[in-house]
């Protein structure tokens, strides 16, 4: 009887760990889309200072 005890346990320890791994595994996928939706971000925000700039810079040399 102990000893199916001790496997149930060790059964429920590796089920657990298990989950816990694939909680891990999502948790940094998820982080990872997030850092790279921010990069993307960043990015387009550049751009965006870019053509700002250089829209400011041509109306400039109109007047």
């Amino acid at each position: 009887m102990n000893q199916d005890l001790n496997w149930s346990t060790k059964m429920n320890v590796m089920h657990e760990d298990l989950a816990r791994a694939h909680m891990s595994a999502r948790l940094g996928e998820a982080q990872q889309l997030r850092e790279a939706k921010m990069a993307r971000a960043r990015r387009l925000s550049r751009k965006a200072e870019r053509a700002a700039q250089q829209a400011r810079l041509a109306l400039a040399r109109a007047l």
